[in-house]
């Protein structure tokens, strides 16, 4: 089972992938998605971005800065400001 996930900022579609899981650094402190979490959204504090591409794989962070995360029933967009790099 995979989790859709788009990163996007004001430039551009940053990545459009199918992952394992996404930590995501909320303003209500961290929160990881997998397939079939509820849906919500949330404000994004500045911090790690975690992207599991597989269960037990290393993980790949990028630095995100402001922005909202909506999980729906078609996966995780995050919406950042800005990405470092």
């Amino acid at each position: 089972m995979a989790l859709k996930f788009e990163l996007v900022t004001p430039a551009r579609l940053e990545r459009s992938i199918d992952v394992y899981m996404v930590t995501v650094p909320g303003s209500e402190g961290d929160f990881s998605v997998l397939e079939g979490h509820a849906p919500f959204m949330a404000t994004l504090r500045n911090g790690p971005l975690t992207i599991y591409s597989a269960q037990g794989a290393e993980p790949e962070t990028i630095e995100v800065e402001g922005g909202f995360a909506e999980v729906n029933e078609t996966g995780l967009t995050v919406l950042a400001e800005h990405i470092a790099g």
